[in-house]
C-alpha cells in the first residue's frame, strides 16, 4: 500500500496504520466495553515494514498485529505440551506472528518454484547467492533467504514494554512508590544499579525499584502465582542481538541488519528516555555487546549477529488520545481550587474508575506479498475474515488463556492450538523441508539457466536431515549441529549473560510432533 503522505513523521504513518487495522477487527478480538461506558484495557502492538524508506515509491506494510497482557504462571508450563502459548503479552504475539508470517512467505516461494522452473518473487525477501552445503565445518552455511537492503521493520506500541525499559514510569504512576517487598539473597555488581540477584533468581515485575537494568519476570497481581516468562523489555533487548528470526525462521533467512527492529515506536508520554538508554541502549546495560560479532568463519561482513540498537521514536499523546479508546487509565493529577486561608494550589492525583486488562487477544498477519499465491494452510482464519483494510489475511486467531478462543488450555486438543504455537510452528518447518525437497527434484529434473539463484532456495541436506530426525521440541530447538544455529546459539548466550539474571524458562520441551495428532477428532 503507497504511502505518499511525506509530510507526516514516519512514527505517525506507522502508527496510523496499525490503527486502522485493528479498528477493523471483529469486535470478538477487542476488550469488553460495558453498558456504563467503562471498558476492559489491553495493549496493542503492531510490526510494519517500510520498503523504501525517504524514497519516493516508499510504501509501508502492515505484517502483524496482536494484542493481549496475559502470561501462564510457572506452574502451567508442563501441561502445555507445545499447545498453549505461555506469553500473550503484545508485542512477544506480535513478534511471533511476524515470524509465521515470514514462514509463510518462504512457502509460498518455495512451494512456487517446486512446480515451475522460473522462481517466484517476493517484495521482502530475496535469494541469496548459491551455497554449496560444507561438510567439513570450515565455513558457514547461511540459510537460503534473506531480508531484501531496502526494507526497514518497525515495532510499534500502544504502551511501554513492561520490565527495566518502563520502571521509572510504573514508579511515577503510583500514589506510594514504595516497590513490592521481595525477599532475594543478594550480591554486589558494579554493573547494575544497587545490589543484584543470585543467578537462580529473578525479580517480579514490580518489585525492587532499587534496582535497575536487570532481567524480570512478566508482573502479576501480588496475590498471583509467579511467572517464569522473562519481561517484554528483555525479551526485545535480545533481539537487538539475536534480530526478529525465531529459530524456526533461522533455518530459512539468514540474520542481516534488515532482520533486525530498526526502531521501537511508542507514545511520548510512555518513553522514558533514561530507562530506554539503560535497558536499550548502547551505553546501558548491553553496552559490552558493542564491539562483538558473532559470524562463524564467514568472509561476509553483511552476515552473522551483532548487537543492533534500535531507535525509540515518538508518537504525540494526543494522536494516540484520538486513535486508541483501550489504553490504561492513568491517574490523573488535578489541581485543587484552595480556600481563602490555604496557600496555594495542592495537586492531588484522582483516581479513575477502576479498570482491568482484557483477557482477550487479537492476532493477525499478512499474507504472502504473492498475491497470485496461495499459502494453503487450514485453519488460519482467513474465511472469517479474509482481509483487513485491504490487507489480505494470513492469520486471524482470537486467544483466551493461550487457546483458540472456544477451546480450554487445561483440556487443550491439536485443534484449539494457536497458529503460533511451538507445536504448530514446528509442523509449519517440516512442511517447508518437505517443499525444498520437491523442488529439488523439480530442478533437477528441469535446469534453469539462472542455476546461481534458482536453486538456491534449497537448505542443504544437514539441514533436511536435521530437522526431521529431530524427536522432541528440546532437540531441535536447542540443535547446534548446524553451523548457522551455533553461532545463534552462542549470540544468544553471551547477549543473555549481558543482561543480567535471565532463568531459562523449562517445563514444556519433551515433546514431538505426536502432540498434534487427535486422538478424539470430531465426528463428522
Amino acid at each position: 500500500m503507497p504511502d505518499s503522505t511525506f509530510s507526516t513523521p514516519l512514527p505517525s504513518r506507522i502508527a496510523s496504520l496499525v490503527h486502522e487495522h485493528f479498528d477493523a477487527l471483529p469486535n470478538r478480538s477487542k476488550p469488553t466495553i460495558f453498558p456504563d461506558g467503562s471498558r476492559e484495557w489491553i495493549p496493542m502492538t503492531g510490526i510494519v515494514a517500510v520498503k523504501g524508506e525517504d524514497t519516493p515509491l516508499e510504501s509501508l506494510h502492515c505484517l502483524s498485529i496482536t494484542s493481549g497482557a496475559k502470561c501462564l504462571s510457572a506452574s502451567q508450563m508442563q501441561r502445555c505440551r507445545g499447545l498453549v502459548l505461555h506469553d500473550c503479552h503484545a508485542e512477544i504475539l506480535a513478534i511471533r506472528a511476524f515470524n509465521y508470517w515470514l514462514l509463510t512467505e518462504c512457502r509460498s516461494l518455495m512451494a512456487e518454484d517446486a512446480n515451475t522452473s522460473n522462481p517466484s518473487s517476493s517484495i521482502f525477501i530475496q535469494r541469496r547467492a548459491k551455497q554449496e552445503c560444507n561438510t567439513s565445518g570450515s565455513s558457514i552455511d547461511w540459510p537460503p533467504f534473506e531480508f531484501q537492503c531496502d526494507v526497514k521493520l518497525y515495532m510499534y506500541c500502544t504502551c511501554a514494554p513492561c520490565g527495566d525499559g518502563s520502571m521509572e514510569l510504573c514508579m511515577a504512576s503510583q500514589e506510594d512508590a514504595t516497590p513490592w517487598e521481595v525477599v532475594h539473597k543478594t550480591k554486589q555488581d558494579p554493573e547494575i544499579q544497587g545490589p543484584t540477584l543470585m543467578e537462580d533468581d529473578m525479580l517480579d515485575g514490580r518489585a525492587h525499584f532499587s534496582l535497575l537494568g536487570v532481567v524480570r519476570r512478566k508482573p502479576s497481581r501480588t496475590d498471583a502465582e509467579s511467572t517464569r516468562s522473562k519481561s517484554c523489555s528483555d525479551k526485545l533487548a535480545l533481539k537487538q542481538v539475536s534480530s526478529l528470526l525465531s529459530w524456526q525462521t533461522s533455518h530459512l533467512v539468514a540474520p542481516t541488519q534488515n532482520a533486525y527492529l530498526a526502531g521501537l515506536i511508542l507514545p511520548e508520554d510512555e518513553i522514558s528516555r533514561v530507562a530506554c538508554e539503560r535497558s536499550f541502549g548502547e551505553n546501558g546495560r548491553m553496552k559490552a555487546l558493542r564491539e562483538r560479532h558473532w559470524t562463524g568463519e564467514t568472509t561476509d561482513d553483511t552476515l552473522g549477529y551483532r548487537f543492533f540498537p534500535f531507535q525509540v521514536l515518538s508518537v504525540t499523546a494526543e494522536e494516540i488520545q484520538a486513535l486508541w479508546q483501550f489504553a490504561k487509565p492513568k491517574s490523573i493529577t488535578q489541581t485543587s481550587a484552595p480556600s481563602e486561608d490555604q496557600i496555594p494550589a495542592t495537586e492531588a492525583p484522582v483516581v479513575p474508575k477502576k479498570s482491568k486488562p482484557g483477557n482477550v487477544s487479537a492476532v493477525w498477519a499478512a499474507a504472502p506479498s504473492s498475491s497470485h499465491l496461495g499459502t494453503n494452510l487450514s485453519e488460519n482464519g482467513s474465511k472469517q475474515l479474509p482481509s483487513l483494510r485491504k490487507s489480505t489475511t494470513g492469520l486471524y486467531e482470537t486467544i483466551i488463556g493461550g487457546v483458540k478462543q472456544g477451546y480450554k488450555a487445561s483440556s487443550i486438543v491439536p485443534r484449539g492450538a494457536s497458529a503460533l504455537s511451538r507445536a504448530k510452528l514446528w509442523a509449519l518447518v517440516e512442511i517447508m523441508v518437505e517443499l525444498s525437497r520437491e523442488a529439488q527434484d523439480h530442478q533437477l529434473e528441469t535446469p534453469s539457466t539462472e542455476t546461481n539463484i534458482a536453486t538456491s532456495h534449497v537448505p542443504c541436506e544437514a539441514s533436511h536431515s536435521q530437522i526431521q530426525s529431530t524427536a522432541t521440541y528440546q532437540d531441535i530447538k536447542y540443535n547446534t549441529a548446524l553451523a548457522s544455529l551455533r553461532v545463534r546459539r552462542e549470540a544468544i548466550r553471551d547477549a543473555r549473560e549481558a543482561l543480567k539474571g535471565w532463568a531459562p524458562n523449562f517445563g514444556d520441551e519433551s515433546w514431538g510432533l505426536d502432540v498434534l495428532v487427535d486422538a478424539k477428532k470430531r465426528k463428522r
